[in-house]
């Protein structure tokens, strides 16, 4: 596929709910936004780099599932 993707899957209300818990960490986790930094200074569009950051949040939370000791460290 070429051109713009858009997030269509899912369900609406966990997306909308890490949108918004992503944008929340941008702000006081300091891993988390050092990542999303990282993927704006290599040219990534606002929307890319937050998705990968809703990702990451959703893989660190099933981790902690798992692991309930698990730690997000550099």
């Amino acid at each position: 596929m070429r051109g713009l993707r858009h997030i269509q899957g899912g369900r609406k209300k966990v997306r909308r709910e890490l949108y918004m818990a992503a944008l929340r960490c941008l702000q006081f986790n300091a891993i988390l936004k050092a990542f999303y930094q990282r993927l704006l200074k290599r040219g990534k569009p606002f929307k890319v780099a937050i998705t990968a950051v809703m990702r990451k949040l959703l893989c660190v939370r099933n981790r902690l599932i798992a692991d309930p000791d698990f730690s997000l460290a550099h």
